[in-house]
């Protein structure tokens, strides 16, 4: 089911197309989410007179974690959360519409790869499976099933099967994407190597306290050896996003259309950065009508003056200065 929303959403193709959209989204949402509204007032900004994207604040993602973050009043489709050791508050993501995520990631997968029914799917995510509410999880049933393949498919634990079925798609000249998390990556080619060149290997990052965490280069270094690839693919995404970017190598990341990435200076969060400076990562996601479209993350990087990113790591301190702004 489309959303009312998403003709003007995914016909963007403009800056200013993208900018348009962003002043009524945040004037939408300054008006009807009390999170972001309250916040908005604590920093003493008059909605009214925003006009210009560079203008518009940045919610902390904690408050996903602490408040319901909704534009309107709805019962939600699915609540998303985010993984997490026991004891730690998870972040809650309260999806309005399911549709729009779904179009989300569908137009987004088609925008950077093409038709998804011309790929096999294999999905190595143990950790993901063996949990609820991973938005990760909906997005990757749901391009194993518009894929049609017979082979598509999730592994857990069974690397046998994996690497069994990897050499079949090659035999047989089939484009493939493995999706995985990286230490269940690293866990298969400590087991088996292939030499499959054309394969796509995409990490969805983390170690998930199953390994300890090595640079991204030394990563993709073991990764491209043991699956005989020149790069590897990574997905960006979040609990909090209805949206993803990805990174075809040398993890560079590109934006859809309808999602853009500043940086702010990490001593000064109202304070942005100009290219190539390393700081706090803002994230505009319009896909996130319902919830906040503009959210400051822990993770720290760079942008580029074509408007794609890297990610240098994430703060040390589990919450971003600026969170006290809002009475709880």
């Amino acid at each position: 089911m489309k959303s009312d929303f998403s003709k003007p959403l995914f016909s963007i193709q403009s800056e200013s197309d993208f900018n348009q959209l962003a002043i009524e989204t945040f004037q939408f949402q300054a008006a009807k989410n009390q999170v972001y509204s309250r916040f908005v007032e604590a920093l003493r900004i008059d909605r009214d007179k925003v006009n210009e994207v560079s203008r518009i604040p940045f919610l902390p993602v904690e408050f996903f974690k602490s408040h319901a973050v909704k534009s309107g009043e709805y019962e939600p489709q699915i609540i998303f959360s985010s993984s997490g050791t026991t004891g730690m508050i998870q972040s809650r993501h309260l999806v309005k519409e399911i549709g729009l995520y779904e179009e989300s990631f569908l137009n987004g997968f088609n925008f950077f790869y093409g038709d998804i029914s011309q790929y096999t799917i294999l999905a190595l995510l143990p950790s993901y499976l063996e949990r609820e509410g991973s938005s990760l999880i909906y997005m990757v049933d749901e391009l194993i099933k518009r894929s049609g393949q017979a082979l598509s498919g999730y592994f857990l634990h069974n690397h046998q099967d994996l690497y069994t079925t990897l050499q079949k798609l090659q035999a047989e000249k089939q484009k493939v994407i493995l999706i995985g998390v990286t230490y269940a990556l690293l866990d298969f080619i400590e087991k088996y190597e292939i030499h499959f060149p054309d394969l796509i290997v995409m990490e969805t990052g983390g170690m998930k306290g199953k390994r300890k965490e090595i640079i991204r280069s030394e990563l993709h270094e073991m990764l491209c050896g043991g699956f005989g690839i020149a790069s590897v693919h990574s997905e960006y995404g979040m609990t909090e996003l209805l949206s993803q970017a990805y990174s075809k190598g040398d993890g560079i990341f590109q934006c859809p259309p309808w999602m853009k990435v500043t940086t702010r200076d990490v001593n000064d969060p109202l304070s942005y950065l100009e290219y190539g400076r390393t700081g706090g990562i803002n994230i505009i996601d319009l896909a996130n009508r319902y919830s906040c479209s503009f959210i400051s993350t822990q993770d720290l990087g760079k942008v580029h003056p074509d408007g794609s990113f890297e990610i240098a790591g994430r703060f040390d301190n589990s919450d971003i200065r600026g969170c006290n702004l809002l009475v709880q």
